[in-house]
C-alpha cells in the first residue's frame, strides 16, 4: 500500500498499543515511522529496473526478519521517547507496526516475500489498490482524534478505526471472491479456456474490478462493478506474443518477470526493440511496468540492459470512466 496508509496504519497502532503509557503523539510518531521503514528498500539499487522491482518487498518485507529486528528498533524508539521503563510495551507497538506492514502490502496485487528466508515465493491477494482512501481515511480519523482528545475516548476512536479499516480489508476480499464467481461463469457461458485468471480493483475503490484471463491464444479483459444489474461480461481479446517469449525464454529478465507476475505478462515489439510488460497494474493499453529487454538483429533478437517505462492515460479521463463504471454505467474504457 502506499506510504501514507502505512504511516496511518503504523501510528494508529502506537496509540493503540501504547495508550496511557506515553504521549499519543509520541505513540502516533514513532508507530508511524516504525511502519514505513520496510519501504526504504526501495532506494537501493540492485542493478537493474526488473531486479529493483522483484526484490522490493523481499527481505525488507519478510515477517521473520522484521521480528529479529523489532527489539533493536523497539530500544531506539524507547530511548528516543526517553521511556525505557515502557521497553516491552514500546517492543510491541514496533513489532505489530513492522509485523503489518508486509501484511498490508499482501492485499495488494504487486507480490509481498512475506516468508523469505525459506521461500521467495511473491504472496498476492490482490483485492486492494494500491491507495484506497476508503481504508486510510478511518485510520486518519481515528488518529486526529486521538491526538486532540487525549483521553479514553481519543483512544477508542483509535481503535475503531483499525477495526473499520480491518473489516474494509475483509470486504475486498469478499467482493473479489463474489466478481471472481461472476467472471468464471461468464467464461464458462462464452466457451472460453482459460488457463489463468486474475481478479483485481480498479484505481482507489473496491467496487469496480478488472479481470484478466490467460487463454491459450492471448489474454482477455473485462470488467464488473458489483454495481452491475446482471453478470453478464464483456471480454475483449489482446496478444500475449507469444512468438516473442519463445524466442527470448531463458533470458533471465524476461523468466524473472513471469515467475514475479505468475504468468500475467505480455510481450511486445516497438522500433525494433522487444518489450515485456507487467498485466497486473494497469489496464488496456496503459501498464506501470513495461521493460525494453531485447534489440531486434533480424531475424535474431539480442538481449539488452533492461529499461523501464511506464505508460499512464489522461487521469481525469480514467478517473471520470472508473466512477462511472463502478456505479454501474456501461461505457467502454479508455483505450
Amino acid at each position: 500500500m502506499d506510504s501514507l496508509s502505512q504511516f496511518a496504519l503504523g501510528s494508529a497502532i502506537g496509540i493503540v498499543v501504547m495508550r496511557r503509557r506515553t504521549a499519543p503523539w509520541k505513540a502516533a510518531l514513532i508507530g508511524g515511522l516504525a511502519a514505513t521503514l520496510p519501504d526504504l528498500d526501495a532506494f537501493y539499487n540492485h542493478g537493474d529496473p526488473i531486479s529493483n522491482m522483484t526484490l522490493h518487498r523481499a527481505n525488507s518485507h519478510a515477517l521473520f526478519w522484521l521480528t529479529i529486528a523489532s527489539p533493536v528498533v523497539a530500544l531506539i524508539a524507547a530511548f528516543a521517547a526517553r521511556e525505557m521503563q515502557n521497553f516491552w510495551r514500546w517492543w510491541l507497538a514496533v513489532w505489530l507496526a513492522l509485523f503489518t506492514h508486509p501484511l498490508l502490502d499482501w492485499f495488494t496485487v504487486y507480490g509481498t516475500q512475506l516468508l523469505r528466508p525459506f521461500t521467495d515465493f511473491p504472496y498476492a491477494i490482490g483485492s486492494m489498490f494500491i491507495i484506497d482512501p476508503l481504508y486510510t481515511l478511518p485510520l486518519l480519523i481515528g488518529i486526529i482524534v486521538a491526538l486532540i482528545w487525549r483521553n479514553d475516548t481519543g483512544w477508542r476512536w483509535a481503535a475503531g478505526g483499525l477495526v473499520v479499516s480491518t473489516l474494509y480489508l475483509g470486504w475486498s476480499v469478499a467482493a473479489q471472491a463474489y466478481v471472481q464467481g461472476v467472471a468464471e461463469a461468464a467464461l464458462r457461458a462464452d466457451g472460453r479456456k482459460v488457463e489463468r485468471l486474475l481478479v483485481t480493483p480498479t484505481a482507489l475503490n473496491t467496487m469496480l474490478w478488472r479481470v484478466v484471463a490467460i487463454t491459450p491464444d492471448g489474454y482477455l479483459e473485462g470488467f464488473h462493478s458489483v454495481f452491475d444489474r446482471d453478470s453478464k461480461m464483456t471480454f475483449d481479446p489482446f496478444p500475449r506474443g507469444e512468438a516473442l517469449y519463445e524466442a527470448m525464454k531463458g533470458n533471465a529478465y524476461v523468466d524473472r518477470i513471469a515467475w514475479f507476475t505468475d504468468g500475467f505478462f505480455k510481450m511486445g515489439e516497438r522500433d525494433g526493440r522487444v518489450i515485456v510488460t507487467d498485466l497486473r497494474m494497469g489496464q488496456e493499453p496503459y501498464y506501470t511496468f513495461n521493460f525494453m529487454v531485447g534489440q531486434r538483429q533480424s531475424p535474431t533478437i539480442g538481449a539488452i540492459h533492461p529499461t523501464h517505462f511506464a505508460e499512464r492515460h489522461n487521469l481525469r479521463e480514467g478517473l471520470s470512466w472508473v466512477w462511472r463504471r463502478a456505479l454501474g454505467e456501461t461505457v467502454p474504457p479508455p483505450r
